[in-house]
């Protein structure tokens, strides 16, 4: 598959990186604190959410705020514990700098750290801090192409999960998936790949030429 775009807008866990040992880590811990079940979570989207959304629909409305500082607390200590994933570093080292950005639904506290702690510092980032309504809503996608300076059709998002593909698609963007957190099945994308390792970008005058190997 060749797409052809402007600027590449990346989602963060699942797809640039995985935190899902640390993930577990501390939000089990979580859960024992506040007394929250497996039952509790089974019953909620989880990936791909902004913490604060997932305490608000766990939790009552007076202990949310306070428990979403929680574990913002622990995933911060425990950030060190993630790993990019195949290709991530190669692709994102021959990208200009000014045409790509993360739009993670993580705070831009706990994303600057575990993106840092990989070496990987991106000019642009739009986190759960700079939005009001997280994905699917295309809010954050909206804005990630806002700061880069171009119009969303001309953007290509890279997401690993259906609610950042919805986000993306409802934002008027191209999508490419990554099979690293879900099945093929549950996935609906221009293109769908194992993970970044098996995309190449070439810079071509104004434009971004990517390939896809599925």
């Amino acid at each position: 598959m060749k797409l052809q775009a402007r600027a590449l807008l990346f989602d963060n866990d699942g797809t640039l990186m995985s935190s899902l040992r640390s993930v577990r880590r501390c939000w089990t811990r979580w859960a024992v604190e506040y007394g929250v079940t497996e039952a509790d979570f089974a019953r909620i989207e989880l990936h791909g959410r902004p913490s604060a959304e997932i305490v608000a629909d766990l939790l009552p409305p007076e202990k949310v705020a306070e428990a979403a500082r929680r574990i913002e607390d622990l995933e911060v200590a425990d950030a060190e514990g993630t790993e990019a994933l195949p290709g991530t570093v190669a692709l994102l080292a021959g990208l200009p700098a000014e045409r790509w950005a993360v739009v993670t639904s993580a705070t831009r506290r706990l994303a600057r750290a575990r993106l840092s702690g990989l070496g990987l510092h991106p000019r642009t980032l739009v986190a759960a801090d700079d939005i009001t309504r997280g994905k699917p809503d295309p809010e954050p996608y909206l804005l990630g192409a806002a700061k880069l300076g171009f119009a969303p059709g001309d953007c290509v998002v890279f997401e690993d999960a259906p609610v950042g593909l919805r986000s993306a698609q409802a934002a008027g963007m191209r999508t490419v998936a990554l099979t690293t957190t879900y099945p093929r099945a549950e996935l609906t994308a221009d293109a769908l790949v194992p993970d970044l390792s098996a995309v190449s970008v070439q810079v071509s005058g104004d434009f971004l030429e990517i390939v896809t190997e599925d």
